[in-house]
């Protein structure tokens, strides 16, 4: 912990905690209560921390859009890898992390968005913000695999980086709905035959 500001510290650990939490449950059906109790923050201190659940949700869709852009941004800047190779790995990294039992490792936007697009317009502002950058990410480095000759999409990247995420979505949504792996292996077989990945 960052003995120097208390506040933040405990302001992270709420959110760390209610990651976790939400990751298995969603945004409704966890209580205030819940979240408090274990993070280990008194009962009742919520509010000095957080406006409303509302603002919480807000800020814990922040930070999740946060961190997960900056590990896009690391991978996508390796310079030992080529566009496309960066591009198979985050992919990859998406079947690892949704095919694994780990809750805090699954993906926020597939488990929230349905959900709270409709109970609050600020928190489908930072889902629909989070999301634009991610596409707008993956269309970047897809432009990059053009350039470096690691790629060689014909293809508007924008469309290209919006069908590939919108598909990956699907799929994570399709394997909660099976309880079956086989939705995410079908969108890398697709993904890897729509990039041309096979020899990476």
């Amino acid at each position: 912990m960052n003995s120097q500001n208390p506040i933040v510290d405990v302001r992270e650990d709420l959110l760390d905690t209610a990651q976790t939490i939400m990751s298995g449950k969603g945004f409704s059906a966890v209580g205030l209560n819940e979240i408090l109790s274990s993070a280990g923050v008194p009962k009742g201190s919520f509010y000095y921390y957080f406006a409303s659940k509302e603002a919480f949700g807000e800020a814990l869709l922040r930070r999740y859009f946060e961190n997960y852009l900056a590990a896009m941004d690391s991978l996508f800047n390796q310079p030992d890898l080529n566009a496309a190779r960066q591009l198979k790995a985050y992919f990859q990294g998406w079947l690892d992390t949704q095919t694994s039992h780990a809750a805090h490792s699954k993906c926020l936007v597939v488990k929230l968005a349905a959900e709270v697009a409709d109970l609050s317009e600020a928190m489908r502002g930072v889902l629909l913000r989070g999301t634009t950058d991610i596409i707008e990410r993956l269309a970047t480095a897809i432009d990059s695999g053009n350039s470096d000759g690691s790629l060689s999409i014909t293809d508007a990247s924008s469309d290209v980086a919006e069908g590939l995420y919108q598909s990956w979505l699907g799929a994570s949504l399709l394997a909660k709905i099976t309880k079956d792996d086989a939705p995410l292996k079908a969108a890398m077989v697709a993904t890897v035959r729509t990039l041309s990945l096979a020899g990476e």
